[in-house]
C-alpha cells in the first residue's frame, strides 16, 4: 500500500490509535471524539495520522480536507497487531507521540514503541460490557487485559478520561488519579432549522445498535405507556449488528405501529430527530460521557438515563437537564419517562437548561487541552504547530483556524520569543 508521506502539518507527528472511524458500521461516540480531536489537531498544524480498522467498502487510506490521514488495517481484532506492524515497518509516518484510545482491549503501544511519548485515552472501563458482548472465556481474557495488563504496561504514563467517573474507575484499576486528566467531549452547534416538536408524544433512542445499549428497555417503556399516551411513538436511529434482533423484538411485542427502526440517519436527519422529539432515552449499560445527551440538549430535548451507567451522570444534571433512574430499575426508568411526557412545563424547563449546559462543551476547548498535554509530553523543544493555510492536493483547508486555535498558536509563539 502506497501511503502519501508528504508533510501535512508543520508541528509534531501524532499517531492516533482508535479501532474504528465514523464511517465504520459500528462507529459511535468514541469515533466522533477521535475524529474531532484529529481534525482539531490538524487545524492547529500537527501532522496527524489516525490508524483504524478496515470495514466493507472502506479505502485503505483517506486524507481528510483539513489534512488528517486515516489509515486502515485489519478488522475488529486484527487492527491491533496490524497497528504495531504498521509502525514498526514504517507503513505510517514515524510518530513523535502516540495517543492510544483504549476501547476495552488495549493496543499496548508502550511495549512496541517504547521510546515514543505516549498518552492513554479511555472513555470508560468495560467491566460490565465484556460479558454482554462476548462469551465467558473471551470476557475474562479481555477484562484481564484491560484491568491488569494495561495499567501495568502504562504505569507512570499520562491518561486522558472523558469524565470524572472514568477517572474514578481507572483509580480502582490502580491508575493514580493525578496521572489522569479529564477532557470532556465537545459539541458542534446544530445548523439552523425550523423543525417543530411533534404534536404526538415522541421518544428517541439514537446510537449504535449493540446489546449493551439496551434498546429493549426503551421498548418496554413504550409497551407500558402506549395505551396511556395515544399516538406515542419511539424512533430508534442507528446501525449495528443487533439491529435484526431488535426488529424481531419489536415484532414479537406487537410494537410495529409505534416503534420505528430508522437505521442509519444523516447528520441533517439526526438533528431533525433531536429537535422534534419530546424526550431522548439513553438506557445504555455504560457510556463514557453521553454525547447523545449533550447533542439532544442543544435542541432543548431532555434525556433520561440510569445512575451508575458511566458518564451520563455528568452529561445529565439530574433533575435539571434530564433525569437519572435508579440503577437497572426498569420500572423507575418507565415512571420517569411517564412523568416527563405528562409534565410539559417541566419538560420544556429541563430542555432550556439542557441547552445552556450543552453549550458549555466545545471541541475547540477539547482540542486545546489535549494539545497542551501533547506539548507537555514532548517537552520544551517540540516544534511549534503552525495552522496550515492550504493543502495543495485538496484545496483550502475545511477547518479554518478558530479563535481558540489562534489563541493556542499565539501562546506557542510567545513561549518561543
Amino acid at each position: 500500500m502506497a501511503l502519501p508521506d508528504r508533510p501535512i502539518g508543520a508541528g509534531p507527528r501524532v499517531l492516533l490509535l482508535n479501532w474504528r472511524d465514523t464511517g465504520h458500521p459500528e462507529g459511535g461516540g468514541s469515533e466522533v471524539y477521535a475524529e474531532n480531536v484529529a481534525e482539531g489537531l490538524s487545524g492547529l498544524g500537527y501532522d496527524v495520522t489516525m490508524l483504524t480498522a478496515r470495514y466493507p467498502g472502506s479505502e485503505p487510506v483517506t486524507i481528510r480536507p483539513e489534512g488528517t490521514r486515516i489509515v486502515r488495517f485489519g478488522g475488529r481484532l486484527g487492527v491491533y497487531p496490524h497497528s504495531m506492524l504498521a509502525v514498526l515497518r514504517r507503513k505510517v509516518p514515524r510518530p513523535d507521540i502516540i495517543i492510544e484510545v483504549q476501547n476495552g482491549l488495549p493496543y499496548l503501544a508502550r511495549l512496541w514503541a517504547p521510546g515514543t511519548p505516549h498518552i492513554q485515552l479511555v472513555h470508560h472501563v468495560h467491566r460490565e460490557q465484556w460479558p454482554v458482548v462476548f462469551g465467558p472465556v473471551v470476557s475474562r481474557l479481555g477484562w484481564f487485559a484491560e484491568s491488569r495488563i494495561a495499567p501495568l504496561v502504562n504505569r507512570s504514563r499520562p491518561y486522558v478520561a472523558v469524565s470524572e467517573l472514568t477517572r474514578s474507575e481507572l483509580a480502582e484499576l490502580g491508575v493514580e488519579p493525578e496521572r489522569v486528566q479529564v477532557i470532556h467531549n465537545g459539541t458542534i452547534p446544530p445548523p439552523p432549522h425550523d423543525v417543530e416538536r411533534t404534536a404526538y408524544p415522541s421518544l428517541l433512542v439514537l446510537g449504535r445498535l449493540v446489546p449493551h445499549k439496551r434498546v429493549e428497555i426503551a421498548l418496554t417503556a413504550v409497551e407500558r405507556l402506549r395505551h396511556e399516551f395515544p399516538g406515542l411513538r419511539l424512533v430508534v436511529a442507528g446501525r449495528g449488528w443487533w439491529e435484526d434482533q431488535l426488529a424481531d423484538e419489536v415484532e414479537r411485542r406487537g410494537l410495529g405501529d409505534c416503534v420505528e427502526l430508522a437505521g442509519f440517519v444523516s447528520d441533517e436527519r439526526r438533528h431533525e430527530l433531536y429537535a422534534s422529539s419530546w424526550v431522548s432515552l439513553v438506557p445504555s449499560l455504560k457510556e463514557g460521557w453521553g454525547l447523545v445527551v449533550v447533542e439532544a440538549g442543544l435542541h432543548e430535548t431532555p434525556s433520561i438515563a440510569f445512575h451508575g451507567a458511566g458518564g451520563v451522570a455528568e452529561s445529565i444534571v439530574d433533575g435539571e437537564t434530564g433525569l437519572l433512574a435508579r440503577w437497572d430499575d426498569v420500572d423507575h426508568f418507565t415512571e420517569l419517562t411517564r412523568a416527563l411526557l405528562r409534565d410539559e412545563e417541566r419538560r420544556l424547563e429541563m430542555g432550556r437548561a439542557a441547552k445552556s449546559f450543552a453549550e458549555g462543551f466545545t471541541w475547540e476547548s477539547t482540542v486545546a487541552k489535549l494539545a497542551d498535554l501533547i506539548e507537555a509530553e514532548l517537552g520544551a523543544e517540540a516544534p511549534d504547530p503552525v495552522p496550515p493555510a492550504t493543502h495543495p492536493e485538496h484545496g483550502p483547508s475545511a477547518l479554518e483556524p478558530t479563535p481558540a486555535a489562534s489563541e493556542h498558536h499565539q501562546r506557542h509563539t510567545q513561549r518561543r520569543l
